[in-house]
């Protein structure tokens, strides 16, 4: 990724991780709500993607970051939504088992 993307997806991670949002940070459709978020960068004809979740009150986690290739529309391709939600699921699963018992995720 261009220079100028991993500085803006670092920027809005790391507003995520201090409990806030950047403004251009928007719900991955079909995840229910604003749990999976996407942030969308376009440099110099290419779109870029970073899909994170924050449904983690101690953690946030990047699923996944790419260069969007489709030039046929918006739509998020259903592999890539297959991809984010099975790395969603591993992620659940190691936060469960990072998590001491007693302490709520």
């Amino acid at each position: 990724m261009p220079g100028d993307v991993r500085v803006r997806f670092g920027h809005g991670l790391y507003l995520a991780q201090c409990g806030g949002e950047a403004p251009e940070a928007k719900a991955l459709k079909g995840f229910g709500g604003r749990g999976v978020l996407e942030l969308i960068a376009d440099h110099d004809g290419d779109t870029y993607r970073a899909v994170y979740t924050v449904r983690f009150a101690d953690a946030v986690y990047v699923l996944h970051a790419f260069q969007k290739k489709s030039k046929s529309g918006i739509a998020t391709p259903k592999r890539t939504i297959d991809l984010v939600a099975s790395r969603l699921r591993d992620a659940e699963a190691l936060h469960r088992a990072e998590t001491p018992q007693g302490e709520k995720p």
